[in-house]
């Protein structure tokens, strides 16, 4: 069986310094941060003058982060170049190379988002060999497995050996031209097969994809691009050797390709500015941060070794090198003392991070800058502005701020080694004072808590002391200026006088007749050093039993004092009363007089309760009855009860029994008592001393009652009596319905009287109207009336117009001087239409300039729609110059004998 061989190249033939960095790197390789796009610039690509069609040029590498986005190729000359799914660029035609197809551009474009990307691809051509450059390329080693050839069984026979290819070292950032050639890989069955060569792996045929290529006839493996140790640090392939139909005549060989690291990356801090605090006062040597750079370059090499040291510090007081780093940690520490934040609160370094160990010469710098605060610590002690305070404060006020204390810190303002605590150490054992501290200014406000009386303090002198919330640093003490002394002067002021006691109390019995003096009330005045005069009032005497004197305080009675009184509670009688000075502005004090009022027996019993029932036989019930005495023990029970001896009635129907001494039976003696109300007076006697006694009304109801001794009686609430508010209930709506009646009546007559002022002015009997607008019956109509309607002519028959009669005037009229002559109205040939009637009264009334208009006021009933004589408002108010006869009236019946009479007379 045939071996493969692999050729190395001359990529790192030389004793250079870089070749000197290599180093083997894991075989999986590191991948640094993705970024979607071209991670390239500029492709280039180095070929032969003549380009054939579908030649592979070069592999344009397009990073897809995600592994989700489907991209698109596209190339500028599109005519010319193609580029497939892998990024693999081919010729599309077979053509020249030359300076117009040097440069064109590949698009990649995402077919969801539709996001593009371009990147420029640079074609070169192979610069022509002479002898001296073909003598200065160096020839491509074969690696030949040797056919050993052994006798086994008479059998000629391969010896089969392993073979370890070494590791191909290929510097990143390779300049070109690319492709490069790396190695060649040869069977040694190549002379008498027709072989083809492939490799397989990460930057063959898997991605990153198209970084390798081989030619499968030759089996030169080539490398297409720079590389980037950053990104991969080692390529592991697998060459492969089939004959034309496809089957492997070698086993697979491994190719390890390692790329060594370049010094292409600088140092980068973690944080361009670092922040550190470190206490003011600290000690050299004290650790205050640590700042940290990473190199992408191989760290085991001295491309990715740092080194850290300071380049400036500001300010540079007290020293200028207040600060050290360890130049291979980033740890930073004091080096000298006197940090102190009262004088330089922040301090600013310059860190520089180098590679290549520190040397300035081959490495690769960065700088970050790293801030430090000095924090405060207690060092500086309050001080007050000045050893004295002073201040005044009215007497008995509280919550009153009487000095304000003024101090001076130096320490960082609002922290706890700044804010003041104050604390009275001397001046006041009553605890009259208390000092807040004002958050703000810092300020200590001493503040009255407990009233002062001018009376027995008129001034304080107390003393003060300052502290922090935190206690002051080691080695430091409280100076004199932390303590300060505080005058406080109290103001007198007019205070109220105050009764002694208050409430006071007085033991007296009930009963005491008016004039009677209690006790003397008396108030006393805080302000001794005052000369004031005090008055004295009632304030409160529910009753009204008692007076004050104005000047020296004795109450006396001005009534009967009565402990059965609704003011008195629990047998106590309250008063109060009112002290008041003469000072400014006057004052005054409330004092309470509590009189406990002691029993008398001055009520009799009552029996209670003051109506029952009963049946008419003994039997089944009786009536229980008790007493009510509004006196307390021993003037209460226990009571006798008994019956009067007259009238003799009381104690032949009825006998009492005493229960005990608070009850008694009341039972009827007779076997039978009609029913009816009974008024049975019982005697009652208490227990006083001496012993008081009543006669009291029980009002019994006999009545008849069934089995179990309930009252049957269709008239008991009747027998039982009315109470005086269902009387008044009674009377009240009796009230009401007869003013509801009279209302309604008076509302009638209004009512009559408005329908009467619409009619004319004519009597009710002789009105012919009756006789046209009203029917108060159902049916009948005109057959039930004992008159000839047929009198009543329609309109279109009235005959022409007759000359009125002189003297004829409307009974509506008002006279007021002699009557005009009107015009005579001539016989009508058909008497008795009614139309003219009305026609001649609105003549009349429109010619006689003396009669007021009257006519506006008359009312024409409605009485319908339909009539075939039409509204009377169609009658026109003409004059006529002849006169109507009105003897026709005579012959329309005797209800029509009136108008006859007035308008058919003559000139009577």
């Amino acid at each position: 069986m045939g071996g493969i061989g692999v050729g190395l190249g001359s990529s790192c033939t030389d004793s250079s310094y870089k070749c000197s960095l290599q180093a083997s790197v894991e075989a999986s390789g590191e991948i640094a941060l993705c970024k979607t796009g071209f991670p390239e610039d500029v492709y280039s690509a180095v070929l032969s003058k003549d380009v054939h069609e579908g030649q592979p040029l070069l592999n344009v590498k397009f990073s897809n982060c995600n592994g989700k986005r489907k991209v698109q190729y596209e190339s500028s000359e599109p005519a010319d170049f193609k580029v497939d799914e892998d990024g693999m660029v081919y010729a599309v035609r077979s053509f020249p190379l030359s300076s117009e197809h040097a440069k064109f551009l590949i698009y990649a474009q995402d077919k969801e988002t539709q996001e593009k990307w371009q990147v420029a691809v640079k074609l070169s051509l192979k610069p022509t060999l002479t002898e001296e450059s073909v003598k200065e390329i160096p020839e491509i080693e074969e690696i030949v497995f040797p056919r050993q050839v052994t006798k086994h069984n008479g059998y000629l026979q391969r010896q089969k050996r392993d073979w370890v290819i070494p590791p191909i070292n290929l510097p990143e950032n390779s300049r070109g031209p690319f492709p490069q050639e790396l190695v060649r890989i040869r069977s040694d069955r190549d002379k008498n097969l027709s072989l083809r060569y492939s490799v397989t792996g990460p930057g063959a045929d898997q991605p990153p994809t198209g970084i390798f290529i081989i030619n499968p006839i030759s089996g030169q493996l080539s490398v297409t691009k720079p590389l980037d140790r950053e990104l991969i640090a080692r390529f592991h392939l697998r060459a492969h050797a089939v004959d034309i139909n496809g089957n492997q005549v070698e086993n697979p060989i491994d190719i390890v390709i390692n790329v060594i690291d370049m010094n292409d990356n600088r140092p980068e801090f973690l944080h361009q500015v670092w922040n550190g605090t470190v206490p003011e006062g600290s000690k050299p040597g004290t650790y205050v941060m640590t700042v940290t750079a990473i190199d992408a370059d191989d760290p085991n090499a001295l491309n990715g070794m740092l080194r850290y040291r300071i380049l400036s510090q500001a300010p540079s007081t007290p020293s200028p090198n207040m600060f050290t780093i360890n130049n291979e940690t980033g740890d930073i520490i004091t080096v000298a003392a006197g940090l102190d934040r009262e004088k330089v609160q922040q301090y600013t370094l310059i860190i520089q991070a180098t590679d290549m160990e520190g040397n300035p010469t081959y490495g690769l710098s960065n700088t970050a800058t790293a801030v430090i605060t000095v924090t405060d610590v207690n060092d500086n002690p309050p001080e007050f502005t000045a050893m004295t305070f002073y201040g005044e404060v009215p007497e008995n006020r509280v919550d009153v701020i009487v000095a304000n204390l003024t101090v001076t810190d130096k320490d960082q303002p609002h922290t706890p080694a700044w804010n003041a605590i104050y604390r009275i150490s001397g001046g006041d054992p009553a605890g009259h004072f208390a000092i807040q501290t004002d958050p703000n200014s810092n300020d200590g406000l001493v503040t009255v808590v407990k009233p002062i009386d001018f009376e027995t303090n008129r001034l304080f002198v107390l003393t003060v002391a300052a502290e922090n919330q935190v206690p002051l640093a080691k080695g430091i003490q409280h100076p004199p200026q932390s303590t300060a002394t505080v005058s406080v002067t109290v103001i007198d002021v007019n205070e109220n006088p105050y009764f002694s006691p208050n409430p006071k109390i007085i033991r007296q019995e009930e009963g005491l007749h008016a004039g009677t003096m209690l006790t003397t009330f008396t108030a006393q005045d805080p302000d001794r050093y005052m000369q004031q005069n005090i008055r004295y009032t009632k304030l409160s005497d529910p009753a009204n039993w008692l007076k004050i004197d104005p000047v020296n305080g004795q109450i006396t009675t001005i009534a009967v004092l009565d402990r059965e009184s609704p003011n008195v509670k629990n047998n106590i009688y309250n008063a109060t009363f009112l002290a008041s000075d003469n000072g400014i502005p006057p004052m005054s004090g409330t004092g309470t007089l509590q009189i406990y009022l002691l029993d008398i027996n001055d009520n009799a019993p009552q029996v209670l309760p003051q109506e029952a029932e009963t049946c008419e036989t003994p039997e089944p019930n009786s009536i229980n009855i008790t007493a009510l005495d509004y006196d307390i023990d021993p003037n209460a029970g226990p009571f006798a009860f008994d019956l009067p001896l007259s009238p003799l009635s009381i104690k032949r129907n009825w006998t009492i029994t005493r229960l005990n001494g608070d009850f008694a039976q009341l039972n009827l003696k007779i076997k039978f008592l009609e029913a009816g109300i009974y008024e049975v007076p019982i005697i009652i006697t208490d227990s006083g001393n001496p012993p008081k006694s009543n006669i009291s009304i029980l009002r019994v109801k006999v009545c008849q009652c069934d089995s179990n001794g309930d009252c049957t009686d269709v008239d008991r609430i009747v027998g039982a009596g009315l109470g005086t508010g269902a009387i008044i209930a009674i009377l009240l709506c009796i009230i009401i319905l007869l003013i509801l009646v009279l209302m309604f009546v008076v509302w009638m007559k209004r009512r009559d009287k408005e329908r009467q002022a619409k009619q004319l002015l004519i009597d009710p009997e002789d009105d012919v109207r009756d006789n046209i607008l009203k029917y108060d019956e159902e049916g009948g109509g005109e057959e039930d009336q004992d008159y000839d309607l047929s009198q009543l002519q329609q309109p279109d028959t009235v005959e022409p117009d007759a000359i009125k009669p002189v003297g004829i005037r409307r009974l509506d009229e008002r006279p007021i001087h002699a009557e005009p002559q009107y015009p005579v109205r001539s016989a009508a040939p058909h008497p008795g239409d009614i139309g003219d009637f009305i026609n001649e009264g609105l003549k009349a009334a429109d010619n006689d300039p003396t009669a007021p208009p009257y006519d506006s006021l008359l009312v024409f009933d409605y009485e319908g729609s339909g009539s075939t004589a039409g509204s009377l408002s169609s009658l026109n108010s003409s004059s006529s110059g002849g006169e109507q006869d009105y003897d026709y009236l005579n012959d329309w019946g005797p209800r029509f004998k009136k108008l006859a009479d007035m308008y058919g007379g003559g000139d009577d």
